[in-house]
């Protein structure tokens, strides 16, 4: 009996045989079992998770399309604001128009008697007319009532509004519904207007339906009272709601589902439609007072379901093919571990040892040569794994070694670059005062008094930008920068002082150069920090400003926040590539290598104004030259 028994267990040929029988009664019995039992739950749920998914994608395609609009008139609201003149205002609604395809028209419409010139009215207004866009300033009319000026004027803030027909007294109106994005101006906290991006009700219509989960499934828009904005019947739009089709005794579910719609609730609810019951999922749009719904009739969800015996003849002939390639599964899966010996020995004798070969738990014949394959393979394997982990270390180290000589090299390279450009950058006005000493030491009783002026301006000068890099110099030594840290002699400090003062410094050394000031603080308003680090800063940005601007237009303008001091320098000139934004701020970098300058000013500045707690950054979005903008708390 034992030997019976041990022979069963080492017999492939049985083995086999149970296996396949094992696994076709289970195929089958599992198979028809679960198809009876949960088919119609199965593909009802699978369709209302689709519905849902789809409703969800719809509902972000629509909030995309929505922000694109909003995006729209963010990005823009703060050039109206900033440029209050009728012809920008009528220039800034065709830019909004022109460079935004989702946008169907926008208006900018101000506020009674804006501009006295014009009269009481004044309105802004494009519209997208097929490839072409028209702007007009509209005529007179009382647009201070329409809902897309009253509502975000009394709200105070952006909203969408629900759609409307465009036509009005005005000159331009858009064809066909319209929604529109509102947000109130304000200058200096007073309203001033509104500016109203609109999108078309039809384009919003066909974003929506852009994807139906089946054939004869339909999406609904609402609004916050009920009315259809969206509706394959186009005769309800606006002008119905889903209130006043459905009867409350008759029709209860369609009341309960418009009530969940205008609450802004989000959920699927299973109603009749024309008295067929359909499956309805629903959730808000964001950003609005609207809600959207897919529905999808129960015969079509079901579809699939009633051709049940279509796919059971199915079932049946892919069972028999799933048999026979089972059989030739179940004998490949048996043979192959000696397949497996077979290329894998053949890769060891090409010199491949570090793929393992899985260790057996079968008894038969297979097995235990399987596992003797193993355990030599191991064995091969530690031992290369040994050499290999020796010829990784050595070729880290070589590769550590070559990095620390490449980082050598750089070093000195640097260090010879820098030593040259400190030697020429104060070589020059070095030899300006030397030439100039020696004139007047030779011929200073034959020169007139406003040569020997000249010539000791002249000397002043350089000797002022020679002492500018010593200084910088200093400060970028361990020595300065240990002095500026340990530095805590924080004083009340005038803003507008310390700002007049920069100028007057400035002005030394570019007497001809005109430097506007503007401040929007008072003269006695201070902040308690480091004077002699702050006017280092400010000056060192003058500087710049005064060398590579086109030295006519240079602005330091003072103001506050609830919580820091601004320094705005603005100048007009060739400004910085894109490309050099991060370079400027590295302590010892250059734009251009034949420019002055030792390439310490900004990296310094940056540094002393992170030291007393701010902030120095360039305003890349200004292209009429330099902006840099520096921020101290309060």
């Amino acid at each position: 009996m034992r030997n019976k028994l041990r022979h069963i267990r080492q017999s492939l040929s049985l083995k086999l045989s149970i296996s396949i029988l094992l696994m076709t009664v289970l195929i089958f019995l599992v198979s028809l079992g679960l198809l009876f039992i949960r088919s119609r739950r199965h593909i009802k749920q699978e369709a209302m998770e689709h519905a849902a998914s789809v409703l969800n994608t719809t509902a972000q395609r629509v909030k995309r399309y929505l922000g694109t609009v909003e995006v729209a008139t963010y990005s823009n609201d703060w050039l109206v604001t900033e440029n209050l003149q009728p012809d920008d205002l009528l220039s800034y609604s065709r830019r909004i128009v022109q460079l935004n395809a989702n946008v169907n028209g926008c208006s900018i419409t101000m506020e009674p008697d804006m501009f006295p010139q014009y009269g009481r009215y004044f309105s802004a207004y494009s519209v997208r007319e097929g490839d072409s866009i028209t702007t007009v300033r509209e005529a007179e009319y009382e647009y201070f009532d329409k809902v897309w000026y009253k509502t975000p004027r009394e709200l105070g803030k952006a909203c969408w509004v629900d759609p409307f027909d465009d036509f009005n007294e005005g000159t331009l109106s858009a064809e066909g519904m319209i929604a529109s994005y509102c947000k109130p101006l304000y200058v200096d906290g007073k309203f001033v207007g509104v500016i109203s991006t609109d999108l078309s009700l039809d384009m919003l219509a066909d974003v929506i339906a852009e994807e139906k989960p089946y054939p004869n499934a339909y999406f609904l828009l609402l609004g916050a009272d009920g009315h259809y904005y969206v509706h394959p019947d186009s005769t309800r739009l606006v002008s119905q709601t889903i209130f006043d089709v459905a009867n409350a005794r008759s029709h209860p579910d369609i009341i309960a589902l418009g009530h969940e719609m205008t609450t802004g609730h989000q959920g699927m609810m299973k109603v009749r439609v024309y008295e067929e019951p359909c499956q309805v999922s629903y959730c808000p749009v964001d950003g609005t007072d609207w809600s959207l719904a897919l529905v999808c009739p129960d015969s079509d969800i079901l579809r699939s379901y009633n051709q049940l015996t279509y796919i059971i003849l199915a079932l049946i002939a892919v069972g028999l093919v799933l048999i026979l390639w089972l059989c030739r599964k179940i004998v490949t899966h048996a043979i192959r571990p000696l397949n497996r010996l077979v290329d894998q020995s053949q890769r060891m004798a090409e010199g491949h040892y570090d793929e393992r070969i899985p260790r057996s738990s079968r008894v038969d014949a297979v097995g235990r040569l399987q596992n003797s394959f193993a355990a030599m393979q191991e064995s091969l394997a530690r031992h290369i794994s040994q050499i290999q982990k020796v010829n990784e270390e050595t070729a880290r180290r070589n590769e550590e070694l070559q990095q620390a000589s490449l980082l050598v090299q750089e070093a000195d390279r640097q260090k010879t670059v820098f030593i040259q450009n400190m030697t020429h950058q104060i070589r020059t006005p070095l030899n300006i005062i030397m030439g100039f000493a020696q004139v007047l030491r030779d011929s200073i009783k034959d020169l007139p008094v406003d040569e020997v002026r000249n010539i000791t301006d002249t000397m002043s000068h350089n000797s002022m930008t020679l002492n500018r890099m010593v200084l910088m110099l200093y400060d970028s030594s361990d020595t300065g920068l240990s002095e500026e840290m340990s530095s805590r002699n924080y004083e009340e400090v005038s803003c507008n002082e310390v700002a007049r003062e920069s100028v007057a410094n400035t002005n030394l050394h570019f007497p001809d150069l005109p430097v506007i000031f503007k401040t929007e603080l008072p003269d006695s308003f201070c902040i308690r920090t480091s004077r002699l680090y702050l006017m280092r800063s400010l000056r060192e940005i003058l500087y710049n400003s005064a060398k590579y601007s086109d030295g006519q237009h240079i602005t330091l303008h003072v103001s506050k926040t609830d919580t820091r001091v601004r320094f705005v320098f603005e100048d007009t000139g060739s400004g910085i590539s894109e490309e050099y934004y991060e370079q400027i701020f590295v302590p010892f970098t250059k734009v251009d290598d034949l420019s002055e300058g030792l390439g310490l000013g900004l990296p310094l500045t940056k540094r002393h104004i992170q030291n007393l707690g701010g902030s120095l950054t360039l305003d890349t979005s200004y292209h009429d030259g330099c902006r840099f903008v520096v921020e101290l708390p309060l």
